[in-house]
C-alpha cells in the first residue's frame, strides 16, 4: 500500500488529511501572485503544511483506502499503522522521509518534525490546467536614428500596427474564454445564491402557514371520519455511509445536503469511534444496496462505502 498516493488524493478534496499516529497535512488557499523583478505570474493554489498534534483518528483515510483495496475498515487502520510505524522508526535514525506529492518529514535536534512541502502538483481544482508563466519585457519599435527617413519611418509603422492587430487578436480571444469562465463561475456563484433565497424563503413561508394553522378556528357540525397513514421509514440493515463527523453539527449539515439532492438520507447514530454517521439510503437487502453504490460512487462520491448493521 502505498500511503502518499491515498494522503495525495484526499488532499484535493480535504483541507485536513489526519493519519493516526503521525499527524495531520494542511491545506490553506494561497490567492495568485506576481513577481514584478522577474516578471513572473504564478496561479492560486494550496499550500501544504503539517501538525504534529493532530493524530486522533477522524476515519477519512482509513475509509478511503477500505473503498480503495476493498478491504475492511480494520484491516485499513493496520495498513496505515505498519507505515506509520516505518516512518517514525526512520525519523529516529535522523533520516528524511519523503512522501512523494506531499512533501519531506525530518526530525530536528530539538524532537520537532519539521516539513517541507512538495510544489509538484497544485491541489486546488479550481486553478486546474492553470501554471505558471513569464510575461517578456516590453521593448521600443523605432530606433531615434531612422525617424528622418521617410520610408524606413512608414515601413516600421505598418510593420509595428501588423503586430499589434495580431496582438490584440490573440489577447481579445484569451480574453473571450477569461470572460467566459469569469461568467461561468460568477453564474454559478448567482445560482447558489438564489438556491439558498429559495431555501430561506421556503422556510419562511412553512413557519408562516404554520402560525396561520394554530391560530385558525375550525367549526364541524359533522365530524369526518379518522383517517390513518402510515408513513414507512428508512429501514434495512445495509446502509451506503456519505460519512462520520465528530461534530454533530457537521452530521446534519451533511444530512440536509443529501436531502436537497433527493436522497432518503438519514443519521444513524455514532460509530465505536464516537463519530456520528450519516447515510444516503438504506435498503433491505444487500444486492439493491450494492447496485444503489455503485450509481452514487459513479454519480456523486467515490469514498462512499456499504454499511452492513441492524439500527433500530
Amino acid at each position: 500500500m502505498q500511503l502518499s498516493q491515498y494522503i495525495s488524493e484526499l488532499l484535493y478534496r480535504y483541507e485536513c488529511v489526519v493519519v493516526p499516529g503521525l499527524g495531520a497535512f494542511l491545506t490553506h488557499k494561497v490567492s495568485a501572485e506576481i513577481d514584478a523583478q522577474a516578471q513572473v505570474f504564478s496561479p492560486p493554489k494550496k499550500r501544504l503544511s503539517f501538525n504534529e498534534q493532530l493524530q486522533q483518528n477522524d476515519g477519512v483515510l482509513a475509509n478511503h483506502i477500505a473503498t480503495s483495496e476493498k478491504v475492511s475498515y480494520e484491516n485499513a487502520l493496520a495498513k496505515i499503522a505498519k507505515q506509520v510505524a516505518e516512518i517514525q522508526q526512520s525519523l529516529k535514525q535522523n533520516e528524511t522521509v519523503s512522501i512523494k506529492y506531499v512533501g519531506d518529514l525530518s526530525r530536528r535536534k530539538t524532537g520537532a518534525l519539521e516539513f517541507e512541502p512538495s510544489y509538484h502538483l497544485n491541489y486546488m481544482t479550481a486553478a486546474f490546467g492553470l501554471s505558471q508563466f513569464v510575461s517578456p519585457e516590453v521593448k521600443r519599435d523605432f530606433p531615434l536614428n531612422v525617424v528622418g527617413d521617410k520610408e524606413k519611418e512608414k515601413t516600421l509603422i505598418l510593420a509595428s500596427r501588423k503586430r499589434l492587430k495580431n496582438a490584440v487578436i490573440k489577447y481579445a480571444a484569451v480574453a473571450v474564454i477569461l470572460f467566459g469562465l469569469g461568467g461561468f463561475m460568477v453564474s454559478n456563484a448567482y445560482m447558489q445564491h438564489i438556491e439558498k433565497e429559495n431555501i430561506v424563503a421556503q422556510e419562511k413561508a412553512r413557519i408562516a402557514l404554520d402560525n396561520q394553522i394554530q391560530e385558525a378556528t375550525f367549526l364541524v357540525n359533522t365530524p369526518l371520519p379518522a383517517i390513518t397513514i402510515d408513513i414507512e421509514k428508512p429501514s434495512g440493515n445495509y446502509h451506503i455511509v456519505a460519512g462520520a463527523f465528530r461534530v454533530k453539527a457537521n452530521s446534519e449539515r451533511k444530512l440536509r445536503q443529501l436531502k436537497r439532492l433527493g436522497f432518503n438520507a438519514r443519521l444513524i447514530g455514532q460509530n465505536r469511534f464516537g463519530l456520528h454517521q450519516v447515510v444516503f439510503e438504506s435498503y433491505k437487502e444487500r444486492r439493491a444496496a450494492e447496485r444503489a453504490l455503485y450509481n452514487i460512487k459513479r454519480t456523486q462520491d467515490p469514498a462512499a462505502w456499504l454499511l452492513i448493521k441492524s439500527v433500530p
